[in-house]
């Protein structure tokens, strides 16, 4: 997959695409709808398939000082997107300037004169410009006036009628329903990172952690999880069973939320390397124990509860 940051100035063979427009927030089995759309028009009509999305999300541009909310920071949106069979990306910078530019521009300055794009796919509910003042609709009249396909992909209603969204997703998560939220994207969510050096106290408990902090991420409910977690390596990665704590550790009064993994039966050092954690069942909340000998029997608690849970299908 080719990445461009800007559709400025784009080679010829980035041009004339079918283009899917989205934020893509946790490519949820909605989103992968769409994209599977566009692919199918590309298929049709001979063309590359190319995503337009947005970075930083605008949510962080509208509330600045908003709690974290991302699902997938851009890293991670980029893997996926390939996973999903996606040739261009392209990424366009929200500021505030690009904020306030109204729909015209987008269609004129954007589609047509960066891009090029031959057919555009979105979700019906897809809005651009100030003040959402474009939509599906808008793109379409469009279309028959710049000579651009448009096609509106329905929102995506799930066994029992709920729609598929980000929001959902966040919801679930934010009040400890992992698989809930695995369910509306299709697979487990993962927070990932860089391993950092913690206080080692994990190591003097007989429960090694790895430690990530949490950035952009959105913060689920605190507590204890059971996960699967592997150094990056792609789809090649190799997962192997844990148990986590996700939160401030009040115990040993830390402040910063962070996410702790202790891996079964694994015994190399993961400093400094890229882990990926996938949250599959909550365990219990976070809670401020006595004494560190009580913190240690509850984490041997937790890890039976956790390789009981990881052992159920």
């Amino acid at each position: 997959m080719r990445v461009y940051r800007s559709y400025l100035q784009l080679p010829c063979s980035a041009r004339g695409a079918v283009v899917v427009l989205g934020n893509f927030d946790g490519l949820h089995r909605g989103h992968q709808h769409v994209i599977g759309r566009g692919r199918s028009v590309a298929s049709d009509l001979g063309c590359p398939l190319a995503v337009l999305t947005f970075e930083p999300h605008p949510r962080a541009v509208f509330r600045p000082d908003g709690p974290p909310f991302r699902l997938t920071p851009f890293r991670i949106k980029e893997r996926q997107l390939e996973a999903f069979g996606v040739d261009i990306l392209v990424v366009a910078h929200f500021d505030e300037a690009f904020l306030h530019r109204d729909a015209k521009y987008f269609v004129d300055d954007v589609l047509v004169a960066g891009l090029g794009a031959r057919h555009i796919v979105a979700g019906a509910d897809f809005h651009f410009g100030h003040r959402r003042g474009g939509s599906m609709e808008f793109l379409e009249r469009e279309g028959l006036e710049r000579g651009f396909g448009v096609t509106a992909v329905g929102l995506i209603p799930d066994q029992t009628g709920a729609l598929l969204s980000s929001t959902r997703v966040r919801t679930a998560l934010v009040e400890g329903r992992p698989r809930d939220a695995a369910f509306v994207l299709g697979r487990a969510w993962e927070i990932e990172g860089r391993v950092e050096v913690g206080a080692r106290l994990g190591r003097t408990l007989g429960f090694p952690t790895a430690n990530l902090h949490l950035g952009e991420y959105l913060r689920p409910r605190l507590g204890a999880y059971a996960v699967r977690a592997g150094i990056d390596a792609g789809l090649s990665t190799v997962w192997h069973d844990g148990v986590a704590n996700l939160g401030r550790r009040p115990t040993v009064d830390g402040e910063d939320e962070r996410l702790e993994v202790h891996l079964f039966n694994w015994g190399e050092d993961l400093y400094g390397r890229h882990l990926r954690v996938r949250l599959l069942e909550f365990l219990r909340p976070e809670q401020r124990f006595s004494s560190l000998d009580a913190l240690k029997a509850q984490i041997s608690d937790d890890a039976a509860a956790a390789r009981f849970a990881l052992a159920t299908p």
